[in-house]
């Protein structure tokens, strides 16, 4: 079975930045989801497979960049500029099919990261 592990999360204050950790075991296609309390799990941020290409959450362009390191096929997220808002649980899942910004079409998930971000 796959395994996605998550890390990097903690507390910061607003504006600071904070930089997260996908580790997994092979190349895919990988997304960064969060979750707040009480709230539907929430698409962040999109990386192909096969170019690498990026597609983001309109919530977090231009604040936030994914990327993946090839020599151990870990995904970061890098967080700029992060507000109250952002606080959440960060998740890392693979994607298989369909439309990247829903659930539906990701088959394995990491347990998570907290970030929360409060002055």
């Amino acid at each position: 079975q796959e395994q996605f592990v998550e890390s990097g999360g903690g507390l910061v204050r607003p504006g600071d930045s904070l930089s997260l950790s996908c580790a997994t075991s092979e190349r895919y296609a990988t997304s960064w989801f969060r979750q707040a309390p009480g709230k539907e799990r929430e698409f962040v941020a999109f990386i192909a497979w096969h170019d690498s290409s990026t597609f983001y959450a309109d919530s977090v362009k231009g604040r936030f960049t994914i990327s993946r390191w090839n020599l151990n096929n870990t995904v970061m997220l890098q967080m700029n500029n992060l507000q109250p808002e952002d606080t959440a649980i960060y998740l890392c899942a693979r994607y298989q099919h369909g439309s990247v910004v829903e659930t539906i079409g990701y088959d394995y998930w990491g347990q998570g990261t907290q970030v929360t971000v409060s002055s």
